[in-house]
């Protein structure tokens, strides 16, 4: 059985000098407070408190004890209030986003927050994986290049992003200073997505229309799409 719940009344009782202090700091009933102590007691062999006319009087074991589990009991809640959201200093951020956008964007500007006793934890993956993140609460913020449920998240506009069409030196001639819809659909493509979010954006920007292929190749990283790549195709 684990006694941490009456650790914890024991020490709040044993530092405020009251069964009742103690239950109100810890959200409890002071019948509960006062049966944790009686259990503790029960655990230890050892009365812990005299019961005054007003609050209670440590014993010599209850000196003891408190002194042998405080440094346990308070590094736990320590630790625990650093992975609750809201920390005023210090503690765990998971932050999902792109891999690149991490990689480009993010690494420099969140590295300060490391001097101010953070630990960051990256998460990286496409629009379904981030959402998913933030939904089961793995993740404490996350950057999206889709547009937010309002009704679900907050949220602040960070960058617009601008959409660009390259290819490998080699294809110049074959795509042309204005390439149609059709030109470029029968080339290889190299995609984020299998679903071809990016692509979509720019067919859309460029044809007013969706496009009509599948990716030859798709990795969830541009910054594995560089040159080698571009020259390989």
């Amino acid at each position: 059985m684990s006694h941490l719940s009456h650790l914890r009344t024991f020490l709040e009782a044993y530092r405020s000098g009251s069964f009742s202090k103690a239950a109100e700091l810890l959200g409890i009933t002071q019948p509960a407070a006062s049966q944790h102590i009686q259990s503790l007691e029960t655990l230890v062999g050892k009365r812990l408190f005299i019961r005054q006319a007003r609050g209670v009087t440590a014993t010599e074991a209850a000196d003891e004890l408190a002194r042998s589990v405080s440094p346990f009991i308070d590094g736990l809640e320590e630790k625990l209030s650093s992975f609750r959201s809201g920390s005023v200093r210090g503690g765990t951020i998971n932050l999902a986003g792109p891999p690149d956008f991490i990689h480009s964007r993010l690494g420099t500007v969140m590295a300060p927050l490391m001097k101010e006793g953070y630990r960051l934890r990256f998460h990286t993956g496409n629009k379904q994986r981030i959402y998913s993140l933030l939904h089961d609460g793995s993740a404490d913020l996350a950057v999206t290049a889709s547009m937010p449920d309002d009704r679900l998240y907050g949220y602040a506009h960070l960058l617009t992003e601008r959409m660009l069409l390259v290819h490998a030196p080699a294809m110049s001639e074959i795509i042309g200073s204005e390439p149609g819809a059709e030109t470029l659909a029968s080339l290889p493509l190299i995609a984020y997505d299998e679903e071809l979010p990016l692509i979509r954006a720019l067919w859309a920007s460029m044809f007013q229309r969706a496009p009509e292929m599948q990716a030859t190749f798709t990795i969830p990283d541009l910054r594995i799409m560089d040159d080698g790549w571009l020259a390989a195709v």
